[in-house]
């Protein structure tokens, strides 16, 4: 089979977007999705979401349909999004994020069947949903804490996605969030970045916030990176970045991504801030960690937590590690109970049939 690559309209005074023709984009090609050694059980709301019947399907059947700007405007509309884009894997280039309207759907779940890739052409970020922000209708009075949107994106690949430029709204190379509910599920992260430098920006592929009632964010049967040369990067959680957010990862890989920033948090005198937590960086106050069946090996980092860094404020967080595996993390420091996990030294973490070292 071929790859087919389709670019997002452009007004004709636009400059063109540059091809990222890159085969780690490619649905055939790369490392899978999730922990091949994963199989730890997964709850029934962090599995895939039904779409037979889906309220929007993305193209006629053929690749020049399936654009940008139809993956935008399915977003906007919400419900069950599905593609149509011919025989071949695709992938399509965006030029802009596509964004979640908060009052037009309760669910808002994109399913590429394991044959597309939405690539930012390594110039946007691709995926934004946020109930504080106004430009995408507030829709009741405690935007931090309700219970819709629930974004859910499974089967899909994110590559090449890029939030340097934001500024309000920083981190999150490929996807970033806040309020509702968020999950990812059978989803590769490939080369997204977003801000190299500072105390508090971070998520090279994921930002999340605000998710409703502290409930968790899912992560099932995903990859991050996967090995050399498809790996994420940011100034801190060079995968995936949160401030006062649960994560339950399950079944995972993450690999070869990048904490970049340097001087930590607070950032050190003379320096810009950032580079911790290689793979996951949670900071906050009461928040958990749950890794079952995952692996995280081979990340970087320029200050703290080489695999994980997790900071509760006022030390009310936990993690649970089963099942898994955390070796070969490179670089940093500040490691008070298991290496390359950073966090405090009262924070209660319990290890069951898993290797950390």
């Amino acid at each position: 089979m071929m790859l087919t690559i389709v670019n997002c309209s452009k007004d004709s005074d636009s400059e063109p977007s540059i091809e990222v023709q890159n085969p780690l984009a490619n649905p055939e090609n790369g490392p899978a999705a999730g922990n091949p050694d994963g199989d730890s059980p997964i709850p029934a709301e962090a599995g895939t979401e039904d779409v037979t019947n889906p309220d929007t399907i993305v193209g006629d059947g053929t690749p020049e349909s399936c654009t940008c700007d139809a993956v935008v405007d399915a977003v906007a509309k919400g419900g069950k999004i599905t593609f149509d884009c011919g025989p071949d894997p695709i992938t399509i280039i965006m030029d802009k994020p596509a964004k979640v309207v908060n009052n037009a759907n309760e669910e808002v779940i994109i399913d590429g069947g394991g044959r597309v890739t939405l690539s930012g052409n390594g110039t946007t970020r691709i995926l934004y949903m946020n109930t504080c922000d106004p430009d995408q209708v507030w829709t009741t009075d405690h935007c931090q804490n309700q219970e819709y949107p629930r974004l859910t994106v499974q089967n899909i690949t994110f590559a090449d996605g890029n939030s340097i430029r934001e500024t309000e709204y920083d981190g999150g190379g490929a996807i970033w969030v806040r309020g509702g509910r968020f999950k990812a599920v059978n989803c590769r992260f490939f080369n997204n970045i977003c801000a190299s430098t500072g105390p508090d920006v971070g998520g090279g592929a994921i930002r999340v916030f605000s998710q409703y009632n502290n409930l968790p964010v899912y992560i099932v049967n995903s990859t991050f990176g996967g090995q050399d040369g498809y790996g994420n990067s940011g100034s801190n959680g060079g995968a995936i970045s949160s401030i006062g957010v649960s994560w339950t990862i399950i079944n995972s890989l993450f690999s070869h991504n990048k904490a970049i920033g340097n001087g930590g948090n607070p950032a050190e005198s003379g320096s810009p801030g950032g580079g911790s937590g290689g793979a996951i960086y949670n900071d906050g106050n009461t928040m958990t960690l749950t890794l079952l069946g995952s692996s995280i090996t081979q990340n970087e980092v320029n200050a703290y937590g080489s695999s994980l860094f997790f900071v509760s404020n006022d030390h009310s967080g936990n993690i649970k590690i089963d099942h898994s595996t955390i070796t070969n993390n490179i670089g940093g420091s500040w490691y008070p109970v298991y290496p390359s996990i950073s966090m405090h030294s009262d924070t209660p973490i319990e290890v069951t049939n898993s290797v950390i070292e």
